[in-house]
């Protein structure tokens, strides 16, 4: 077993090199599932027989041409559809294993890549920390004792831990962004419709979407070029683009940059190590090349459309699990509380979705990318939702999405870049926020800093 995990764009080099095989691939990954998961508890099922039946599938050719992808081990966030597994959503609400891959799985193994199992999640992903009854504690690869923070936690803890190079999550207010934040992972937000949400209409209607955690951008640009484009069945379609793997290639001009660290919400906040990390980030662009300049971004308030759209999402998942008594005590709570989100306020909260996006999009008018702290607080110690109900649950939540949420009910492209790490041990993220279908200036963007300013490949 090599001694530091590699990244997938390496991987697949080794492979076709013949330095290496998919069987070799995917039992190193297993051995540190097998080391590390039970101190994590970021994976909820590991599939290893499977696995490594799919990697023999790989080797003996039967796959036809080798895809991107061929033998990279992934993980998959418990929402998404495995043929053979349940699709828990982070509780007990279901007990039947589906039939088939989600679409966006499906297209993954097509492209030769190995799933090796399930990530942890709150249930439906509904908070920023990854801690639920079903399941316990997600622990963080860089102080166990810390969260990876949510909804995508599991999968950003075993990505950051070195036991997959890839694992694929959602963002619904942050779910991507927030956990590669805590564990110094790249975390993109694709634009709204750019990843075919199938078999469902939406996720959360304008406000999730799904996409990889990794440890460089180069890995997250070409899983993102295997998983985009639509089904007609998705409500949200994207605009046209390139390549994302040419766009994390190529040096990205001289772009205006404006930076904040003014949260979009009110009361919240930033930590002084958050708000140091965002005025040395503008600095390193600024010797780059950059025209970066302190700005205001005016934001509109997304609450009226962002909050029964929260709601709608719960509840709507939560009607269509097979058995409902066995949620937790807080979600059947959320789910009262959301009674009030009739089809009529869903259409309200749609509307208002559209002009909210257009007030928020008002700052690439002056701009082309948009830099700022990726959370407002420091990753809380595990146990942060002990005891909580629906409401101080939310209030817990804010500090994590102060400046993530936003963006999901805009649909702009949004993404988190490691910033160093905190007195207290732990990574600082920046978030980088584009403007409509401008995921490509992202990836641009963030490999110029990756390169200029390199992460750690895993934990320490």
């Amino acid at each position: 077993m090599t001694d530091t995990p590699l990244s997938a764009a390496d991987l697949v080099q080794r492979l076709g090199a013949g330095e290496t095989s998919p069987g070799k691939v995917v039992e190193e990954s297993l051995t540190r599932i097998g080391a590390r998961n039970a101190e994590l508890n970021a994976f909820s099922v590991v599939l290893d027989n499977e696995a490594r039946e799919q990697a023999r599938f790989l080797e003996l050719g039967q796959g036809g041409e080798r895809g991107p992808l061929f033998g990279v081990p992934v993980a998959i966030k418990e929402e998404l559809d495995v043929a053979g597994c349940v699709t828990t959503f982070g509780g007990h609400g279901n007990s039947t294993p589906v039939a088939e891959d989600g679409e966006v799985v499906r297209r993954l193994r097509e492209a030769g890549a190995v799933v090796v199992g399930k990530t942890h999640m709150p249930e439906f992903g509904a908070w920023p920390y990854t801690e639920s009854v079903a399941y316990g504690y997600t622990h963080n690869p860089w102080r166990t004792g810390f969260t990876p923070g949510g909804s995508s936690g599991g999968t950003a803890a075993a990505v950051a831990s070195g036991m997959v190079p890839i694992g694929m999550g959602g963002d619904g207010g942050g779910s991507i962004r927030i956990p590669a934040a805590f564990c110094g992972l790249f975390g993109l937000k694709p634009q709204r419709g750019r990843v075919t949400t199938s078999p469902m209409e939406h996720l959360w209607w304008s406000l999730g979407t799904v996409g990889p955690l990794t440890r460089t951008v180069l890995d997250s640009a070409i899983v993102y070029d295997v998983i985009r484009g639509n089904l007609p069945t998705d409500r949200w379609q994207a605009g046209a683009v390139g390549s994302f793997v040419e766009a994390a290639g190529r040096e990205p001009g001289r772009l205006r940059i404006g930076w904040t660290t003014k949260p979009v919400t009110k009361g919240i906040k930033p930590h002084p190590e958050h708000v140091e990390a965002v005025r040395g980030t503008a600095r390193l662009l600024t010797e780059l090349g950059h025209d970066v300049r302190e700005v205001d971004p005016h934001y509109p308030d997304p609450t009226t459309a962002f909050v029964p759209q929260f709601f709608a999402g719960i509840r709507t998942e939560a009607d269509a699990v097979e058995h409902y008594d066995r949620l937790e005590r807080r979600t059947r709570e959320t789910y009262r509380l959301g009674s009030w989100v009739t089809p009529r306020v869903i259409d309200f909260a749609l509307r208002q979705t559209e002009k909210i996006s257009a007030k928020a999009n008002r700052v690439f008018d002056d701009v082309d990318v948009l830099l700022t702290p990726s959370t407002a607080h420091r990753p809380p110690r595990v146990g942060v939702l002990d005891g909580t109900g629906s409401v101080r649950a939310s209030l817990k939540a804010m500090p994590a999405i102060a400046y993530a949420a936003l963006w999901n009910l805009a649909g702009n492209p949004a993404c988190n870049v490691p910033s160093g790490t905190g007195a207290d041990g732990l990574p600082i993220g920046c978030q980088l926020v584009g403007p409509t279908d401008g995921e490509e200036t992202l990836l641009s963007v963030a490999a110029q800093l990756e390169a200029a300013r390199p992460w750690p490949l895993v934990a320490p």
